[in-house]
């Protein structure tokens, strides 16, 4: 074990490193993946600490896009954190990545043997096996997407040396058979409780369990994309592009089958809601969906800090945008789900993504076990009438539905159901607008009480005029920001009984993208300096700090960036694997002490024509060899050093 500097010990000799740290800096630390190097590392800022006085400012310094195949080919971090201290003088701390695991890795069960990471299962827990390959072999997804590692709790799980933190993580859907078949959607998507160890010293994460969560009490999952820590400490998970009930497809038929051995025993009305998942302390996870918070591309939720309000992203074209507020603080078990209505600020900002007040249009109270009765016993015919021509009947209405038009009548008594089980259509006749398009991630920032948005696009329903607003086309996407307010009301006039209503929806001018003419030298058709077709969001509270992950058509390398929102600085902090997706983000500002940005990866090597002609055949090689085939993603965190606020 690395020893303080002496003057440092001779000093505070009573003072353990950790507290000593915690004191002079009042912060903890970006883990580092060797116990020796992290206590020279923390050393290092202990000493800083004591001659420089307290640090007074920190700072995120980008890294360049990568520019060589080996680079563009993994996951590279670059990038740096620089202290201010009290003395005026800096210190820059080097940043860098550790992988916990890649899916298709054996992984420890924590019962002496090992199970598959990102594995399959159907309805009773029987692997789901590739019968392309020449000798079946269970599935494993190369999506990993949202996780959470969870706030410190009881835990009673063997093989721990340090602290115990658990941590789960979904799996979105696996790209393709070993016979490159399309397997998007037609598989159950899996979820896992890690158990990891903590390094006491050096903050290191160590997987020690892995346990995937039994499903069926929430009839399997959909597509589980984005996710989010509730302030109870539970994973918020998602289910999107919910299947639509009046047409069900050859996907959902085989999604069905894939679950239950049975293309029609699955309920498209079980599917686009929202799956929480409570964890044990020996590291199993028990699952409940709730059926109360509208049936929609649910990419993630973000509950406020009252407990009881909850913003939703919709990432659909025609989507839109969604709060619920429950009736009860910590329990989405029951509440009032409302859709906002859009005015566009006539002529402000067009080519800029545009300007909205918001007001709020209330689609119905419910309790989630009344919706689910609901779902068991009603098909969509008994819910709601569809014609996709113009039926010249005045009693349909037309509306935007998935970037096309739609005549829709809900049948007599049928409003509740269709508020919570047709959401994407009831909700425009209702009165709400229904214009977005991939409207994702979400996330708050407490102290200035506005939420921040991801708009991945701003195409189609947003920039054809039909659906209420009109923006200019922007491929690169933007991030919005909610301004949100208390003493608000509905379009009725009936107060809302939330202290955090956004009332405001307009672009952060600093994070638009910006797409190119013409392609640059590596094939990036929107500008590779600015973020494009953003995602994952999580903002930290103590850094000042907006996390963004990129989901990007545009960029031939998705990255990571920070944008600190009071100097408006952004910063590249991480490169995805070329073809990847930047997924899993959280940012952790002190689990025992140590500050964490889990990121995780998606499908590597997912070639798109055009974007990634230029560098294709230098990296091909090199993806495959990582990440056996294109088959695999990866789940991790960055780390680095000590992390002033």
């Amino acid at each position: 074990m690395t020893a303080l500097p002496a003057a440092l010990s001779a000093t505070l000799p009573e003072t353990s490193r950790r507290s000593l740290l915690r004191a002079l800096a009042g912060l903890p630390l970006l883990p580092v993946a060797g116990a020796g190097v992290g206590n020279l590392l923390f050393a290092a800022g202990a000493e800083a600490a004591a001659t420089k006085g307290a640090p007074v400012a920190v700072e995120f310094v980008g890294m360049a896009a990568p520019a060589t195949a080996a680079a563009q080919a993994k996951t590279t971090v670059e990038s740096s954190m620089v202290v201010t201290w009290a003395d005026g003088s800096k210190q820059s701390f080097a940043l860098g990545y550790q992988p916990l695991f890649i899916t298709g890795d054996q992984v420890p069960d924590g019962k002496g043997g090992t199970t598959l990471a990102g594995g399959y299962y159907d309805i009773e827990g029987r692997p789901i096996l590739d019968r392309s390959l020449a000798t079946p072999a269970q599935f494993f997804s190369d999506c990993p997407d949202g996780c959470n590692v969870l706030a410190p709790m009881e835990a009673k799980v063997p093989g721990v040396a340090g602290n115990t933190l658990f941590a789960v993580v979904q799996f979105e859907y696996t790209t393709r058979d070993s016979k490159d078949a399309s397997m998007y959607g037609r598989l159950p998507s899996p979820i896992a409780v890690l158990t990891l160890d903590q390094n006491k010293e050096t903050g290191a994460l160590k997987l020690v369990q892995y346990h995937t969560v039994d499903t069926s009490p929430a009839h399997g999952l959909w597509i589980t994309c984005g996710a989010s820590l509730s302030p109870w400490n539970t994973h918020l998970s998602s289910e999107e592009y919910e299947p639509d009930a009046t047409a069900l497809d050859d996907q959902f038929r085989a999604f069905s089958q894939n679950l239950y051995g049975d293309p029609d025993k699955a309920n498209p009305y079980h599917y686009g809601h929202l799956p929480e998942v409570t964890v044990n302390a020996d590291g199993t996870g028990t699952i409940t969906k709730h059926y109360c918070l509208g049936r929609i591309s649910h990419e993630l939720v973000q509950v406020m800090p009252d407990r009881r309000t909850v913003l939703m992203g919709d990432d659909a074209t025609n989507g839109g945008l969604f709060m619920f507020i429950a009736d009860k603080e910590a329990d989405l078990s029951a509440g009032t789900l409302y859709a906002a209505k859009m005015a566009q600020e006539a002529g402000k900002d067009i080519d800029k993504g545009g300007s909205f007040a918001l007001t709020w249009v209330k689609l119905g109270h419910a309790t989630s076990d009344e919706i689910r009765t609901l779902a068991d016993s009603l098909k969509a015919a008994d819910i709601v009438e569809v014609k996709k021509e113009d039926p010249k009947d005045p009693s349909f209405t037309a509306i935007g539905f998935n970037g096309k038009t739609q005549w829709v009548k809900i049948k007599p008594g049928m409003e509740k159901a269709a508020a919570f089980l047709e959401t994407h259509r009831y909700a425009p006749i209702a009165g709400a607008t229904l214009a977005l398009s991939k409207l994702e991630g979400v996330t708050v920032n407490a102290k200035d009480k506005t939420a921040y948005m991801a708009v991945s696009y701003m195409y189609k329903s947003m920039s054809d005029g039909k659906s209420g607003i009109k923006v200019d086309a922007i491929n690169a996407g933007a991030v919005y920001h909610l301004p949100m307010k208390a003493g608000q009301s509905d379009s009725a006039g009936t107060a809302i009984a939330s202290d955090w209503v956004p009332v405001h929806f307009s672009p952060v001018p600093a994070l638009i993208g910006r797409d190119l003419a013409s392609p640059d030298a590596l094939g990036n058709t929107a500008d590779a300096d600015l973020i494009a077709n953003p995602d994952n969001l999580k903002f930290s509270e103590k850094l000042r700090t907006l996390f963004i992950g990129e989901d990007s058509g545009n960029h031939v390398n998705n990255f990571l960036w920070a944008y600190n929102v009071d100097s408006k600085r952004l910063s590249r902090l991480l490169s995805c694997p070329v073809g990847a997706e930047s997924t899993g983000l959280q940012a952790l500002d002190d689990v025992n002490g140590f500050s964490y940005i889990m990121s995780n990866f998606q499908h590597p090597g997912d070639w798109e024509k055009g974007l990634h002609d230029k560098i294709k055949d230098s990296v091909a090689g090199l993806i495959d060899d990582a990440y056996r085939n294109r088959r695999s993603g990866g789940v991790g965190y960055i780390h680095g050093l000590p992390q002033a606020v």
